[in-house]
């Protein structure tokens, strides 16, 4: 059966014109939108592990673990499995049911990508579905990555194709979307989506959400994240951005990819928890849990459960072994 909202046809007028609806409009279609196809008081929680820090080619302009700039970062190697495990393991027990693992390479080498697959294998073993964000993929590297089952590829899009030279310039936005083409058609899932705040306009912000929506498919999963500024980066010291016009692009995200998990990602730190609740109610329904994201602070997972409890939701950890604990009495249902 064809879904007739999941469109791939959608023009940057169009996109431009439900950015600029009235905010209760636009957030009321979002949120009715959101109840058709998600629980709204759920959300998926992921957990996300540097695996690989710093001295990255890449001269992405918000990054501070690019070799380029001085942010005052300190290198570092890729980590042992056994280290890994025991973050994944600590992770699955604060509620994450994916696991994200990053390295600040331009593109891994066969010999590195053989490390981090023992690593998804390990992850994979313990329950949990596994994501990566390694920089760009050959076709063969992608279907390596799938054959040891990997579940999501995070690879996002940044920005439009259109102010996308004004933040990167070591590899081009089509280059970006050649390795999603890959991660896509060797069947792992995608995960893509761009950071907003870094000096882009709003028909920017339309141009980046029209990118990802009218992709071959729609990315099974949608970082939506806000520029963290850090000092010695080029993007340091940008105009911040409105929290309203960020909202207004998450609820244009679920608008335009119902089905997606909209993601609120990097820059929670900075928000209020008034502001998470608006993007929970413009249709985000998953976030990173823990203290920290690759290189930046996250809100403490204390926060988090505060925040969740406050507003009456679950996460899918909690909802699945609530399922268990209602089948098996014997087994008790644990709290986030």
């Amino acid at each position: 059966m064809t879904d007739s909202l999941l469109r791939h046809d959608w023009t940057l007028d169009e996109i431009e014109a439900l950015l600029d609806l009235p905010f209760n409009d636009l957030i009321f279609r979002a949120q009715s939108l959101h109840r058709e196809r998600f629980d709204p008081n759920q959300i998926q929680m992921s957990s996300l592990l540097s695996i690989k820090t710093g001295a990255c080619a890449e001269d992405c302009g918000y990054c501070s673990q690019s070799a380029k700039y001085d942010s005052g970062l300190e290198a570092e190697k890729l980590m042992p499995l056994e280290d890994v495990v025991k973050a994944a393991d600590a992770a699955k027990q604060k509620g994450a049911s994916r696991f994200c693992m990053g390295a600040a390479w331009r593109n891994p080498t066969d010999k590195n990508l053989q490390r981090v697959i023992e690593m998804v294998e390990a992850v994979n073993g313990m329950g949990m579905e596994t994501c990566l964000t390694l920089g760009m993929l050959s076709e063969q590297q992608a279907e390596r990555l799938r054959d040891a089952g990997l579940d999501y590829y995070n690879h996002n899009l940044d920005t439009s194709p259109e102010f996308y030279g004004e933040v990167i310039t070591t590899r081009t936005f089509d280059d970006r979307l050649q390795t999603l083409s890959h991660v896509r058609d060797a069947g792992i899932n995608v995960c893509s989506g761009g950071i907003l705040g870094m000096g882009e306009s709003r028909r920017d912000r339309a141009s980046m959400l029209r990118e990802l929506v009218n992709l071959p498919k729609h990315p099974e999963s949608v970082p939506i994240n806000m520029l963290v500024k850090i000092e010695g980066t080029p993007l340091s010291q940008v105009e911040d951005l409105d929290p309203l016009e960020f909202v207004r692009t998450i609820a244009v995200a679920r608008i335009l990819m119902p089905n997606s998990y909209v993601r609120l990602s990097a820059g929670r730190g900075e928000m209020s928890d008034e502001m998470q609740a608006l993007c929970f109610l413009a249709g985000a329904n998953s976030i990173f849990y823990g203290e920290r994201l690759l290189t930046t602070d996250n809100p403490e997972a204390d926060r988090d459960r505060a925040l969740l409890e406050r507003l009456g939701m679950k996460t899918e950890a909690l909802v699945e072994t609530e399922v268990k604990a209602a089948k098996t009495p014997c087994q008790k249902a644990q709290a986030v």
